[in-house]
């Protein structure tokens, strides 16, 4: 009798665990814009790798800095050289969840509000992020969009002060990124 309400404990958590969902992604945007009046820097990468789990809403992302193309090559160079160091931290991640899951009906397609809350670990330093953004379902592919800014110096990302008028002191962060159901 024990083995049996063993078995079937075992296999309930089982089935629990391999039916919740997970979306992947390998060509994820993540964009930003650190210009000002005087300079646009706009950056953009599109192999950024996510993933998150539909039941938990536990999410997650990683991008390569020397991912991030500019319109001059230039200012890609001075990006990964002189602010980034993209030879010392190659990567920045993303760990965190979505904090209202379950208010989205992956069952239905449309457009659910949801909040995300982690850390993102950037040129060596590990912040605590919150933001608000948008999960669009549609069929078996979801996609999602957010915003968020982020203060240079508290990720230890200098600005000299021959170009303190060309670069903002804050970066404007996008995420846009298109899942499909990992099977």
């Amino acid at each position: 009798m024990k083995a049996s309400l063993l078995f079937v404990f075992v296999l309930l958590v089982t089935t629990s665990v391999f039916s919740q969902k997970k979306y992947f992604t390998r060509n994820g945007n993540i964009s930003f814009n650190a210009g000002t009046a005087v300079e646009d820097i706009d950056g953009v990468n599109t192999t950024t790798t996510s993933i998150f789990d539909a039941g938990s809403g536990q999410i997650e992302f990683a991008v390569l800095v020397k991912g991030f193309e500019f319109k001059r090559a230039l200012m890609q160079d001075h990006f990964n050289e002189n602010y980034m160091e993209s030879d010392k931290y190659p990567k920045s991640i993303f760990k965190g969840k979505i904090v209202n899951i379950d208010k989205v009906n992956f069952e239905k397609d449309g457009s659910y509000p949801v909040t995300v809350k982690g850390t993102l670990d950037m040129h060596g330093v590990k912040k605590d992020v919150e933001t608000n953004g948008i999960l669009k379902v549609a069929g078996q592919s979801v996609t999602s969009n957010a915003e968020f800014s982020v203060l240079l110096a508290d990720y230890n990302i200098a600005i000299p002060s021959l170009v303190k008028d060309k670069v903002s002191k804050t970066a404007t962060i996008k995420v846009n990124c298109n899942y499909s159901l990992l099977k």
